[in-house]
């Protein structure tokens, strides 16, 4: 179900002035004071697109969205694959101008900001460039190939005071804003673990290419594969959730371990399609995360365990460590409180079962999905207007990629790693 922008509104109006809010999520104020947008030419934000491939297409399909309610202009785009090349210039009827080279793109346009989606080793320089340009950025996850590429963007954001913005998009959801909510205020009592899962059945492959792995084309199309250009599913999706255990827990982990594989797609790949990890925080909490390409059986899930409740984020549910009982435990209880002595069978399909709890738990927030991505640029662009975006928003960003690369040299070592002091903001 959807909920329309007048109760989304509301919702993130009722706990502005919460402490939970301005503690960990200060960016969603933006959507209840707006910076004003005006309706004429010099008021327009003026955006350029770095990156037309999967991502990047969804990404200008929702700037395309936004262009006549936030008065936005798509007016560069950029890609040096031919294909993506054209699909830029379709996408906006030609009236973006278009360019193989993003140098030269921030060279002849005049532009307020930025939208990177390229493949993870390019990251760093793309964004350098346009901050030195003089430009604000919103840059795909994660941040960069590298630790030391990860904290010279950081840097130069800091130094030419410009946004930075990381495309974690969970932090725009309208659920995990409720449940951040519900967990501060102790609906799950104490925190004592969390575990995250994104299992699926894929060989991961966007694109058929001639000779298959290895060949120079390969390399270039099918980069998530390649350990110069990624770290696999480690980068391109654990990333996501390693922002969210950093999100709940209020912190960065202390350490993390894991063992990685490539035990399926003996296909000539260089990136694990399976692992496992541990991230131990402060308070001796674990962060348990498993990810695996040859089965789906687990699906994507990101769960937050208390001592008197479960969170299910993903799917927007949330458990009371004690289920309500099946509808036989209330007639045997009847029962005992009347002094009924009739027979109660006890071994049916209605007996509690002795294995995990089974029913379906509540919403966290009823009924509320929106476009997150959609959410996320929006606000992008208020910030442009703004001229400066919660610094809390971008260290979320960077703490999930620092963490990202730390989790791949665990699993490449088999050793416990921990964050070398350079890299602590």
């Amino acid at each position: 179900m959807n909920i329309n922008r007048r109760k989304f509104l509301e919702m993130t109006g009722a706990i502005a002035g919460s402490s939970v809010l301005t503690a960990t999520m200060p960016w969603f104020s933006i959507f209840n004071n707006p910076a004003p947008a005006g309706k004429n030419a010099s008021d327009r934000i003026r955006i350029g697109m770095i990156g037309i491939g999967s991502r990047g297409q969804a990404l200008l399909l929702n700037m395309l969205e936004l262009k006549n309610r936030m008065n936005v202009e798509i007016v560069a785009v950029c890609d040096n694959y031919e294909q993506h090349y054209q699909r830029a210039i379709k996408l906006t009827d030609g009236k973006a101008k278009a360019f193989y080279d993003h140098r030269k793109m921030l060279d002849e346009v005049e532009m307020d900001g930025v939208i990177i989606a390229t493949p993870l080793h390019v990251h760093a320089h793309q964004t350098i460039d346009s901050f030195k340009a003089g430009l604000h950025v919103f840059c795909e996850k994660s941040m960069a190939r590298h630790l030391d590429d990860v904290k010279e963007m950081y840097d130069t954001h800091i130094e030419e005071n410009k946004i930075l913005m990381i495309g974690h998009q969970r932090l725009f959801s309208p659920v995990y804003l409720q449940a951040m909510e519900r967990i501060s205020n102790g609906d799950l009592g104490s925190i004592t673990k969390l575990k995250g899962i994104w299992d699926r059945n894929t060989d991961w492959i966007f694109y058929d290419v001639p000779g298959g792995r290895g060949t120079e084309l390969d390399r270039i199309r099918n980069w998530r594969l390649y350990e110069e250009s990624s770290a696999g599913m480690i980068t391109e999706l654990g990333s996501h959730h390693f922002q969210i255990a950093n999100w709940v827990m209020g912190e960065e982990p202390l350490s993390v371990m894991g063992s990685g594989s490539i035990n399926y797609w003996n296909d000539g790949r260089e990136v694990y399609d399976n692992f496992s990890l541990i991230f131990k925080y402060s308070d001796g909490t674990h962060f348990i995360y498993d990810c695996n390409s040859a089965n789906k059986h687990n699906g994507m899930q990101f769960q937050v365990q208390g001592n008197e409740g479960t969170m299910e984020l993903e799917s927007n549910k949330q458990f009371a460590e004690d289920a309500p009982p099946p509808p036989a435990i209330d007639e045997l209880l009847q029962n005992i409180d009347s002094n009924k002595s009739e027979t109660i069978p006890i071994g049916g399909a209605t007996w509690i079962p002795s294995g995990a709890v089974t029913y379906g738990g509540e919403f966290i927030s009823e009924d509320w999905k929106m476009n997150e991505t959609l959410l996320c640029l929006e606000g992008f662009i208020n910030f442009i207007r703004e001229g400066e975006a919660p610094e809390r928003l971008t260290i979320e960003g960077y703490n999930a990629s620092i963490w990202s690369l730390l989790a791949e040299e665990a699993t490449k070592t088999g050793s416990k790693i921990i964050r070398n002091p350079k890299y602590v903001l």
